[in-house]
């Protein structure tokens, strides 16, 4: 085989190569892009039955990759959702508690409503424990049972939260309110999935 044969061979064998390894990347975007958005489809659908539904389809639009199209993953997920926020809203309050222009007679009512975040967050993460331990478990009614009652508490303690602050007047109350009742929702959506997920493993 002269010189220029083999150059022509070679050429031929990489195009071929390249074909190839772009039919695989192809191939291989089209699978993620069709399963991601049979998983948009999912969240959406799924979030209709909540009392929130824009806000569930946008808070957990981001995690199709983990969500997949499991009930239980949604679930969780919206529950992962729910205690990073809560996490950040007490964090934020904490701050603005200690801020030189909070009055006197919204100490009180802050030190409250952070002690309730305190016992939401415990709660919270006490339910993504067992969450965790669902899948198969022999102990499913006593598990689901406790994470029901958990995140009921949790939205419980977060409304407390939000009713302390309800006599008051003002910028603050104006900001504690807006971010507590944006954990409130999104803790009210996790409860409302997590119902679902369980009438749909009944």
């Amino acid at each position: 085989m002269t010189s220029s044969s083999k150059n022509i061979t070679s050429a031929k064998t990489c195009v071929l190569l390249i074909i190839f390894l772009n039919f695989c990347i192809y191939s291989s975007l089209a699978i993620n892009y069709g399963a991601d958005k049979a998983s948009t489809e999912f969240i959406k659908t799924s979030c209709s039955i909540t009392s929130f539904p824009s806000l569930c389809f946008t808070s957990l639009s981001s995690h199709t990759s983990a969500i997949q199209t499991s009930s239980r993953l949604l679930a969780q997920t919206s529950l992962s959702v729910a205690l990073n926020h809560v996490v950040l809203t007490s964090a934020a309050l904490l701050k603005l508690s200690k801020a030189p222009g909070i009055k006197p007679g919204e100490v009180g009512p802050m030190n409250d409503c952070l002690e309730e975040l305190t016992d939401s967050i415990d709660e919270l993460k006490r339910s993504m424990g067992e969450m965790s331990e669902l899948n198969g478990s022999p102990k499913y009614e006593l598990l689901i049972s406790d994470i029901q009652t958990w995140v009921s508490a949790a939205l419980t303690d977060e409304d407390t939260c939000m009713d302390g602050f309800a006599a008051k007047a003002g910028n603050t109350k104006n900001v504690v309110r807006g971010r507590i009742l944006n954990v409130v929702h999104l803790t009210s959506n996790a409860l409302s999935l997590i119902n679902n997920y369980n009438s749909l493993h009944g």
